[in-house]
């Protein structure tokens, strides 16, 4: 049934293409994604200097989703700093958790002394070429880490006169890496090996298996062309080759031997296909979704971002961590954990509207791992059975980062002082980590409609609402938050309007999902009492406007981050739609917070002002300032944080020229008129896959695609002229038929495809 579903569906997506591309006299997607992608290449012209670092780092970024790689060192000491999202040392413990440095290639060629630098990467195909010239002599590598195996391929070339020495080196952390400054920052041993087959295959492991809830190993084997020790020399004309296979124990039963089998069995016949399946890969990515702007500053990092989020987020045991799959130092800041109040959740965020299921899926499968634990501090902490209540600190596989310890009683003890810690839990005083947790699986489920994937959230879902279901306080007739806290620390405040705004979300979700899934139907006449009964949002005056006070007793304002309109976005609870009222007051608190290059919200911020509807020139404007304030690997400037600012720029153009929220579709609702763009499969609630085209002020194509027969209702994007709809599925017409009015109401078929142009 699910090969014939994605038949069908491929065969509707191919009936839209056919329309859009038409009528448009463009090429086909895949065409015109390679033609928009490769537009965009990423220059390094100097090498990195924050590499290895406790948190971003500003050096070329590779990775297929498992394993990254990081570029660093001058051109005669380069240095590929390797670690894999399943390799934490894994214990439940305050600062006992945190990804791993697995080890580092070192290529050595000391003739490159002095040599220019110049590192470019090709976003379209996801490979990277360096060149070092010095005098009549120039190095160039050609390198990637492929989609489709756990490999990195690296082939050297040699320009001039002569020849050039050089080797290669594979080795452990050591000194630079690890941080040793007890008591604070702990050491804990491992296990280690380095060493080389008879062969002349280069290979390392590391394991941690003693005084761990989880042993974890993971291991890597290099080898190189025509050499037995790693010694090699080039000569103009006769290219050099290495490559280096990756694993871990939780992919091997025996990581070391599958490292050192696969990097011996690499025939050039064999890397040919490895190479031909890591661009198809690439290319099938990058026509999911794809749009084209006028700023082009705006859309590299864009396609940049996307770029990122595939290479760290493949592995649904193991999502990335706060920076990503490139960990270089030990250990991470914040431990590199999955943090609960935002930073875990918001890379995500542009991934759904980017019809990038894939890389977002891995999010939710360490907080369905947490159901139990999140059980018992429901119960233990608030009396609540069934409940989930999570504290800040999460890691994989059930691991939680943060719990209380010997260590943390001996040197954290102002935090008991200060009422952060309740039972084992770290909390800061914040109830809301739960239901913050529901916000990426409330997206996916409303942009998808998948029953298999509701089937697994579910529990999770109806878990958070359960806990708030005995929470909250019944006041007359309105429910209240007592004892909660807007920041971390700000312990004991009522009404904390981010939580309002979650409560409100979760919810609305929970009773859709019971609806989808036929059960539960008995608990949904209190989760809609609840949404309509819980208080509405504190308000204040600043500056002569009325704006969004943060909690209705106790914090009133924050001069940074973004909680103050987090209830806007991510929790999703205004839009276009409110009451006029509603959204005059969000205004004027974007007016009043300005957050828009703030240190950690700048991602709800910027999508914040497109749902209320925000001047898109001013939005474009801050974006385009956005997009500058980076690395050339599309890290912010002087922020520690990482990957969660990779969905700023997707996910705030996408709703720009793409909207789905508040049960209506909305193309080009928060975009100037006169900037010609086109966007194709952006992804909206509903599993509906949207593509349309703005020309000279006018829409000139929309086309819908439905995935799962939902019922649809479209903002007629030519106001009140006619308009002409034709209905394909599998390639045939079904049905061609005149619409008017505002908003168009339907039900649609199920793998059918909706087009739309105006009536002449």
């Amino acid at each position: 049934m699910r090969r014939k579903n994605n038949l069908l569906m491929m065969l509707g997506l191919s009936a839209l293409s056919l329309f859009l591309f038409s009528c448009n006299d463009q090429n086909s997607p895949e065409q015109q994604s390679e033609a928009i992608i490769r537009k965009h290449t990423v220059r390094f012209t100097e090498p990195p200097k924050r590499i290895p670092n406790r948190n971003s780092v500003d050096a070329p970024l590779l990775g297929n989703g498992f394993t990254g790689v990081a570029l660093a060192g001058p051109p005669e000491a380069q240095t590929f700093y390797v670690a894999r999202n399943d390799f934490w040392r894994l214990k439940s413990a305050l600062d006992e958790s945190y990804p791993l440095v697995l080890g580092k290639i070192e290529l050595s060629i000391p003739a490159l002394e002095g040599a220019s630098y110049l590192v470019e990467q090709q976003l379209y195909d996801a490979t990277t070429t360096a060149r070092f010239t010095k005098d009549n002599q120039s190095v160039s590598y050609k390198t990637y880490v492929s989609a489709t195996e756990d490999l990195l391929v690296v082939e050297l070339e040699m320009d001039g006169e002569g020849s050039i020495e050089g080797h290669v080196n594979l080795s452990l952390p050591g000194e630079k890496e690890i941080i040793n400054k007890p008591p604070l920052e702990r050491v804990f041993p491992d296990e280690r090996e380095v060493g080389i087959t008879k062969e002349g295959v280069l290979y390392l492991w590391r394991a941690f298996e003693d005084s761990v809830d989880i042993p974890t190993k993971a291991a890597m084997a290099l080898r190189m062309d025509q050499s037995s020790d790693g010694s090699f020399v080039l000569e103009p004309g006769k290219p050099v080759r290495m490559v280096c296979a990756f694993s871990s124990n939780f992919k091997s039963n025996d990581c070391v031997s599958d490292v050192i089998g696969r990097a011996s069995d690499c025939s050039s016949s064999h890397l040919k296909e490895v190479e031909k399946h890591h661009q198809e890969w690439w290319k099938d990515y990058w026509q999911k979704s794809f749009v084209s702007i006028p700023d082009s500053v705006i859309e590299k990092q864009y396609y940049l971002s996307l770029y990122g989020t595939a290479s760290c987020s493949r592995d649904k045991d193991f999502p990335p961590s706060i920076f990503g799959t490139w960990i270089t130092r030990e250990r991470p800041n914040w431990n590199g954990d999955y943090h609960l109040n935002y930073n875990h959740m918001a890379p995500y965020y542009g991934l759904y509207s980017s019809n990038r299921i894939e890389q977002a899926d891995p999010y939710y499968m360490p907080m369905l791992a947490l159901i139990s634990r999140g059980n018992y501090y429901s119960e233990k902490v608030t009396g609540i059975p069934d409940g989930i209540l999570l504290p800040v600190g999460a890691g994989p596989l059930g691991i939680e980062t943060t719990r209380r310890s010997p260590f943390m009683d001996t040197y954290f003890k102002g935090w008991f002082e200060e009422k952060l810690v309740e039972d084992e839990g770290f909390f800061m005083g914040q109830k809301s980590n739960s239901a913050y947790a529901v916000v990426n699986m409330s997206m996916q489920f409303y942009r998808t409609w998948d029953k298999a994937y509701t089937r697994k959230v579910y529990p999770f879902v109806k878990g958070v609402a359960a806990f708030w279901e005995k929470y909250l306080t019944l006041e007359g007739d309105r429910y209240v938050i007592y004892n909660d806290a807007i920041h971390e620390g700000t312990v004991g405040t009522m009404n904390p309007i981010l939580s309002l705004g979650l409560v409100r979300m979760v919810m609305q979700t929970v009773s859709d999902m019971s609806i989808f899934l036929g059960v539960d139907d008995d608990k949904r006449e209190q989760w809609a009492f609840i949404t309509n009964h819980i208080f509405g949002y504190p308000l204040q005056e600043r500056n002569g406007k009325t704006v969004f006070r943060y909690t209705e007793k106790g914090t009133d304002w924050w001069d940074g981050n973004t909680l103050g309109i987090q209830h806007i976005y991510p929790a999703g609870q205004i839009g276009l739609n409110s009451d006029p009222e509603m959204l005059k007051i969000a205004h004027n608190t974007v007016d009043e917070m300005q957050r828009w290059l703030d240190f950690n919200g700048s991602n709800s911020f910027f999508p914040a002002a497109v749902r209320i509807g925000y001047d898109p020139d001013s939005i474009l404007v801050h974006l385009n300032a956005y997009s500058r304030h980076t690395y050339p690997n599309g890290f912010q400037l002087d922020n520690p944080h990482g990957i969660e600012n990779w969905s700023t720029v997707p996910n705030t153009i996408n709703e720009m020229l793409c909207m789905g929220h508040q049960d209506i579709v909305r193309v080009f609702p928060v975009w100037p008129r006169e900037k010609d763009a086109s966007f194709h499969q952006i992804r909206v609630e509903g599993a509906f896959l949207v593509s349309g085209e703005l020309k000279n002020g006018e829409v000139a194509s929309l086309a819908i695609f439905s995935e799962q027969g939902r019922p649809l209702s479209l903002l007629n994007p030519w106001k009140h002229k006619k308009v002409r709809m034709k209905v394909w599925q599998s390639d045939r017409l079904l049905e061609e038929k005149e619409l008017e009015g505002e908003i168009f109401h339907m039900e649609t078929l199920p793998g059918a495809s909706y087009s739309f142009i105006v009536s002449n």
